[in-house]
C-alpha cells in the first residue's frame, strides 16, 4: 500500500469557508517550539513490528510513545499527556528534554494552547466511536489555521472505511487495533484516494481541470 499523504496545504482555509469563494484566514501566532520536539535518534520511531499498533508509511510499528495516568510521574521517554495535564503542568512539562506528544478527546480545542502547538513532537486525536467525527474538524484546523506540521495521529476506534477520510484531513499515522481493518491496510485493500474535492492538505486541481465538478448548463 502506498505512505500516507503528507500534509501540505499551499491555500489552506478554515473548514466552512468556501474553498471557491477565496476567503485566506491568518495562521495563528506560535510560540518559540520546545527545544527537542522531535523524536530523535536516541528514541526512534518505532520499528518495523507485525505486531505493532501504529500504521505509518505502508507498515505497521512498535509505538514509542508511553500514556500513563493523569496522577503518575511521567517517565523519561517520549509521553503523550492530556491536555488537561498540560495546562496544569505546563512550565514543567516546557523543560522537558523528552519528545512530549498532547492527546486531544472530542470537543477540546486547540485554540487556547495554540501558541503552545510546536512544543509537540505528536498530537493524537480519538475517536472514541464511529459515529464521533469531531477530530475530523481539529485535525483540519490543526493543519489549516494553525499549521501544526509534526505527526497527527488517529486512536481510539479506527476502521477501514474512515482511513480514506483521515488521510485527505492530515492524519500522518493511524494507531489500529481492529482487526478486519488491520488486514485491509497490510492486504492494501483501503482504496488510496488521489482526487479530493475540497481537501484540507493537499493542492486542488487547477481551476477548469476538475471533471468530476458538476457543471451548469448555461
Amino acid at each position: 500500500m502506498p505512505p500516507l499523504e503528507t500534509a501540505t496545504s499551499p491555500s489552506p482555509r478554515l473548514p466552512g469557508e468556501g474553498r471557491g469563494e477565496g476567503q485566506p484566514h491568518t495562521a495563528a501566532r506560535v510560540s518559540a517550539p520546545h527545544p527537542s520536539p522531535l523524536p530523535t535518534e536516541e528514541w526512534g520511531e518505532g520499528t518495523l513490528d507485525p505486531a505493532g499498533t501504529i500504521w505509518r508509511d505502508g507498515a505497521f510499528h512498535g509505538d514509542i510513545w508511553a500514556r500513563v495516568a493523569t496522577d503518575s510521574p511521567l517517565p523519561d521517554a517520549p509521553v503523550i499527556v492530556s491536555k488537561a495535564r498540560f495546562l496544569a503542568e505546563r512550565a514543567a512539562l516546557a523543560a522537558r528534554t523528552a519528545p512530549l506528544a498532547l492527546q486531544l478527546e472530542p470537543g477540546e480545542s486547540p485554540g487556547d494552547i495554540s501558541a503552545d502547538l510546536p512544543r509537540f513532537a505528536l498530537i493524537a486525536l480519538n475517536f472514541p466511536k464511529y459515529s464521533d467525527g469531531r477530530a475530523f474538524s481539529t485535525a483540519r484546523l490543526l493543519r489549516e489555521k494553525y499549521r501544526f506540521t509534526g505527526e497527527l495521529r488517529a486512536v481510539g476506534n479506527v476502521l477501514n472505511d474512515q482511513i480514506a477520510f483521515m488521510r485527505r484531513v492530515g492524519f500522518d499515522t493511524l494507531e489500529v487495533t481492529h482487526a478486519p481493518t488491520r488486514r485491509a491496510l497490510i492486504e492494501g485493500r483501503i482504496a488510496q484516494v488521489t482526487l479530493h474535492y475540497q481537501p484540507a492538505t493537499l493542492p486542488e486541481p487547477p481551476a477548469g481541470t476538475r471533471p468530476w465538478l458538476r457543471r451548469s448548463g448555461g
